[in-house]
């Protein structure tokens, strides 16, 4: 729902908590009163001073240089009125009036209220602790005050613009209260968070489940302090933020929205989702297999339509370019017994055919002990349903990038995630590699453009050798550079353009297109 609608209201609160809700590091605020789901409002940014617990005392320490930071813009937002010189004396001498500071207030966002819980000391404020910016004398605080705590759960979004409005005198006393605006034309456009990733969040809240990564969590902090003098660090920042899920992150740019699909792989084995949408385990399972199996079609692997599971049934089978049996477990975690199950039914259905397929388990979590054991015993590989989307993610930006009878290699027994991210990892570094060799190409392009009329300039494998060595490391030789020149010239890439010699040595080849990489 991307039409515009108006709301006229703002609810106030403290400028570091804003910040924290547009940077996507929490989802949650703590109003004074309960608020009704699907309630929408504006996020009006207060100072901080009217809070009984000091800064220090409110805020975790990794988050202190954001709201700092936060608070400095806050204040500096007003504008000076010169007012009308005035004559109060008989010989008409003008009484010299000081500039007076007229206070404005920009408003960034706007929020939708997705769910209001009461909690009180009885609940794990320690974890909510962990989950958000403050730290728990924050909520003891608030209870010594009052019984209950009221967090809401906010989908916050960005305005189209910047909303500049004029300060109340006596905003401060509307900390967590609402305040009337001007009406404000506002669109779910442009979300801090994609519905995935704020189900996920909201579910971890919810359920009050520890976050996975509070020593990446505290890097991330003390590199978002560093962007504000050094915006050099905000590419690290952005990537950290990224896999925190603190942000949407670049997902796969589609321009055929049949590929939307490949998002929703990771979602649909991790069942924790599915259960919100009140599927049975049946139906969650069904839905798993049916997106494995296209994630391996997709891929390029035979997929045979004779196995699709069922009760006693084989999961997936693929047949070329080599046999390759896949069980898939949608759920929170990959059940022990998931090895025993695959050997019984994979034996039952492909016989000795079997134990010369490779073998593989895709689901959610981190796998127990024994189950890696068992996998071991068994030479079953296990990855995680996330590495399947890797591949597939990483197939849709580069179509030829993935090699199958390569990627056997990387099929070993255990769990095996580190192995497929390292074979991602080396296709990247081979697409980097043949990226290069043709920016090498389009430079001495442009260099040459000064002293030649060519239709194109056009360069030989010596040429291009030189020029890539004095810039890269490690360095190529004449044979290496030439094999990607015939590659990258081939009518079903189209990156360069060739002159064939009679010799390979004297081949010319001249820029076409680039090969764009992130």
């Amino acid at each position: 729902m991307n039409e515009s609608v108006l709301i006229y209201n703002a609810l106030c609160l403290s400028a570091p908590d804003i910040e924290a809700l547009i940077e996507g590091r929490m989802i949650v605020a703590m109003p004074r009163k309960l608020l009704n789901t699907g309630q929408k409002f504006a996020l009006y940014p207060l100072d901080y001073s009217t809070n009984q617990l000091s800064i220090e005392q409110y805020y975790h320490p990794n988050f202190l240089p954001i709201a700092q930071n936060a608070l400095t813009q806050l204040n500096s937002q007003s504008i000076l009125l010169k007012p009308k010189q005035i004559s109060l004396l008989k010989n008409e001498e003008q009484l010299k009036l000081p500039l007076l500071s007229h206070k404005t207030v920009l408003i960034k966002a706007w929020a939708k209220c997705e769910r209001c819980q009461i909690l009180d000391k009885t609940n794990n404020l320690d974890i909510l602790s962990q989950l958000t910016i403050w730290k728990p004398e924050a909520f003891e605080a608030i209870l010594q005050k009052q019984p209950h705590i009221f967090l809401a759960y906010l989908r916050v979004y960005h305005l189209p613009q910047l909303c500049e409005v004029a300060a109340n005198p006596n905003i401060q006393e509307k900390l967590g209260k609402f305040v009337g605006l001007l009406n404000i034309g506002v669109s779910e456009a442009a979300p801090v968070l994609n519905d995935r990733t704020f189900a996920q969040r909201k579910h971890q809240l919810e359920k009050l489940e520890p976050p996975l990564h509070r020593e990446l969590e505290e890097l991330q902090s003390a590199i978002a302090s560093l962007t504000i003098s050094q915006p050099a660090a905000k590419q690290l920042d952005d990537d950290i933020k990224i896999f925190l899920g603190w942000s949407n992150g670049k997902l796969i740019k589609q321009p055929d929205p049949s590929l939307a699909w490949i998002n929703d792989i990771a979602k649909l084995g991790n069942r924790s989702i599915e259960l919100d949408e009140g599927k049975n385990n049946y139906q969650a399972g069904t839905d798993f297999e049916n997106i494995a199996r296209r994630s391996l079609d997709f891929l390029g692997f035979k997929v045979e339509e004779n196995y699709k599971g069922g009760a006693g049934g084989l999961d997936l089978f693929c047949s070329q370019p080599y046999p390759l049996v896949c069980e898939c477990k949608a759920g929170k975690s990959i059940p022990d017994r998931a090895v025993e199950e695959l050997d019984r039914i994979g034996k039952r259905h492909l016989k000795e055919n079997y134990l010369q397929a490779v073998r593989l388990i895709i689901g959610p979590g981190k796998p127990a002990k024994n189950l890696k054991q068992s996998a071991e015993i068994s030479k079953i590989s296990i990855i995680n349903v996330m590495t399947l989307q890797k591949l597939v993610e990483f197939k849709a930006k580069y179509p030829g990038a993935i090699n199958l009878v390569e990627l056997q290699q990387y099929l070993e027994p255990g769990q095996i995630d580190y192995k497929i991210d390292e074979y991602i990892d080396q296709a990247e570094r081979e697409i980097k590699l043949r990226s290069q060799i043709i920016t090498v190409i389009k430079e001495l392009s442009e260099q040459d453009n000064q002293n030649s009329k060519a239709t194109h300039q056009s360069f030989t494998v010596t040429e291009t050798r030189v020029h890539y060595n004095a810039t890269h490391n490690p360095k190529l030789i004449d044979e290496v550079v030439h094999d990607l020149l015939i590659e990258l010239s081939s009518p079903l890439t189209g990156y360069l353009g060739r002159i064939k010699s009679s010799n390979w040595n004297s081949d010319r080849f001249y820029f076409l297109r680039d090969l764009p990489i992130n």
